[in-house]
């Protein structure tokens, strides 16, 4: 592996360590565990890939406006119901 690579591999784990320090959320989940009277481990696993694209590779395809297809969702009662108890607005249009 080169060591840019390796560079680069360590500042995102470096980056992820330093998120994770900084959550507020977090901090304040493992202090209310502590303050009922356990000890806090946290052990997170990350799986990251690394593929070398080719030079000859082409970029992502750019969508144009000609490219834009009409997309259709169906939606039941129990989806609405339960993006509601996420407090999710949703639009019913009047097929439903």
């Amino acid at each position: 592996m080169d060591e840019q690579l390796k560079r680069m591999m360590k500042e995102l784990g470096e980056a992820i360590n330093e998120t994770l320090s900084s959550s507020e959320s977090i901090s304040g989940a493992i202090a209310t565990i502590r303050n009922s009277g356990y000890d806090v481990f946290l052990v997170l696993e990350a799986t990251i890939g690394f593929n070398k694209r080719s030079e000859e590779e082409p970029e992502e395809p750019v969508l144009t406006e000609s490219d834009e297809v009409e997309a259709r969702l169906d939606i039941t009662s129990q989806d609405v119901k339960f993006l509601k108890s996420l407090k999710i607005s949703v639009e019913e249009s009047e097929s439903q």
